[in-house]
């Protein structure tokens, strides 16, 4: 078992690694200290670290500490609709979500004895939840006020709890603060530290395009779930009154629409024609199966004239020609673009 530098005392921490390089350089200046790390990692469906896995998953396996992975439910939903202390530029709750993570972190805490939580967090690196009042903000509605060691800017935050205590040395931890990530490379250089795959973070909720999506969802939908969150990294979104239409881009999204719709909701494909399949959310009128209809031939490979669609909810056991509509009219059924 590691012991600290201050005694024959074992020191546990979990510090919240999201496996970029702020993260990643936290945890290897408090292993350096002699304390015992679990990295914690709270998994939300909007992060974009990697495309093939969670980067904190890879960074856990460099810094050879054990990981504990909670997925963000749909009490995170629950904020995320309502946040106390609102949206960034788009639909990032940044205040809001690090309370949810402080949270989430200290119940582990409580449940394996860890004596510190720490971050990766740097002082103004983060317009919205990163300076200095968010911070204490943060902390105190998370119930850990002066209990959150940040070591990258330490120096130029107050002592801790566990800095006063003497269970780290605050000598040896940083200063480092602002936008420029120079002194973050430097020390990764120092570290031998060469991997990162997330180096700057990255949340589909700071995106003006998700944004909208989310938007439409929860406007039109009182119980969204993580499936409904889901769908919305798959294909484009359309909105025409209480219907949604979901049209896929290629044949991997085709397949993921097909596997992921209800057994109320109808799909859609011309027998004819490759193109794409099309998933109708909402009542079942006439007009929103010719509306689905229109959208499956408009980005099929037709390029003029009429298209036959077949539709169904189990199998395509129905049909529908319809007329290739025009560019204009599919825009405006874009989510994002309806009234």
């Amino acid at each position: 078992m590691p012991m600290n530098a201050i005694g024959d005392m074992t020191v546990k921490a979990i510090g919240l690694l999201s496996g970029g390089l702020d993260s990643i350089l936290a945890t290897e200046m408090i292993l350096k200290q002699g304390i015992e790390v679990t990295a914690f990692n709270v998994r939300s469906p909007f992060c974009l670290c990697k495309k093939d896995g969670c980067a904190a998953v890879d960074a856990a396996k460099q810094l050879n500490v054990p990981l504990k992975m909670v997925a963000a439910g749909n009490d995170y939903l629950r904020m995320l609709r309502k946040p106390k202390h609102g949206y960034g530029r788009n639909m990032n709750p940044c205040i809001d979500c690090r309370i949810f993570l402080f949270k989430k972190a200290k119940k582990y805490a409580k449940e394996i004895g860890a004596d510190i939580i720490f971050t990766g967090e740097v002082l103004d690196e983060r317009p919205m939840s990163q300076h200095y009042p968010a911070m204490m903000l943060i902390e105190m509605e998370a119930g850990l006020k002066g209990k959150i060691l940040r070591p990258l800017s330490a120096k130029l935050l107050p002592e801790t709890a566990v800095e006063k205590k003497g269970l780290v040395d605050r000598s040896k931890l940083m200063d480092i603060e602002g936008r420029s990530r120079k002194p973050q490379f430097k020390l990764a250089e120092e570290y031998n530290i060469k991997d990162f795959p997330c180096p700057a973070g990255g949340c589909l909720l700071t995106y003006e395009e998700y944004a909208k999506k989310i938007r439409d969802l929860f406007a039109h939908k009182k119980h969204v779930s993580m499936a409904d969150i889901a769908l919305l990294r798959i294909g484009r979104h359309f909105r025409k009154g209480q219907n949604k239409f979901v049209v896929g881009r290629e044949e991997a999204e085709n397949k993921l629409l097909v596997s992921r719709k209800t057994k109320n909701e109808y799909y859609f494909e011309s027998p004819d024609i490759v193109g794409p399949i099309t998933i109708l959310q909402g009542p079942k009128t006439k007009n929103a199966i010719e509306t689905a209809s229109k959208l499956t031939a408009f980005y099929s490979d037709a390029k003029t004239g009429e298209v036959k669609v077949n539709f169904g909810r189990e199998t395509l056991n129905k049909s529908i020609i319809v007329a290739i509509p025009k560019e204009t009219d599919v825009i405006m059924l874009r989510v994002g673009n309806t009234k």
